[in-house]
């Protein structure tokens, strides 16, 4: 019994290390009636992503951002929600990479990059996409933006039995109209 809980504690250790590679940076801006969103994920190319990459193997991205009025004492109130994702896939034989985006399901942009850093900053940086409204927003108000990622395949040696984010961030703001 003591065995099998020092090895839960070493597991759970060894996924909280891992995962605690990975940044979100997260930032929100209000202008002309839209809600401006930026994020970028640091430390998520490691050499086990590269190397799934350069297999041919389609990678994706994918991000969860949720807008949410804070309270006080309930659970916050959700806005709204929107799922971004980033996939690529690499050519072999012409050397390139395929990149695609997509937003809640519809094709937003798609690529063909030569260069990993490029791919790298397509996958893991987004700049100032104009996902909510602020019309269902009420003025001198605390609000939050939340957003989590996953990626597929997954990377790690242990598999959850549950879907779990490997970085996550926020940023806060009162929305002054």
């Amino acid at each position: 019994m003591r065995v099998a809980v020092i090895l839960a504690a070493v597991l759970c250790a060894v996924s909280v290390i891992g995962a605690a590679s990975e940044v979100l940076r997260v930032s929100a801006l209000t202008r002309s009636g839209r809600l401006l969103v930026s994020f970028e994920l640091e430390g998520a190319f490691t050499g086990e992503l590269r190397d799934t990459i350069q297999s041919g193997l389609q990678t994706t991205f994918t991000y969860d951002v949720a807008l949410r009025q804070e309270a006080a004492f309930w659970p916050d109130n959700t806005v709204g929600t929107v799922t971004l994702e980033a996939s690529v896939r690499f050519d072999s034989l012409t050397e390139q990479y395929a990149v695609v985006r997509t937003l809640d399901g519809r094709v937003e942009d798609t690529v063909i990059l030569e260069n990993e850093p490029s791919v790298r900053q397509y996958l893991t940086r987004f700049e100032r996409l104009p996902l909510f409204s602020t019309t269902a927003l009420r003025p001198n108000r605390a609000y939050r933006v939340r957003v989590s990622v996953a990626t597929r395949p997954r990377s790690g040696w242990f598999v959850w039995p549950w879907e779990q984010a490997a970085a996550s961030g926020f940023a806060r703001f009162t929305f002054l109209p």
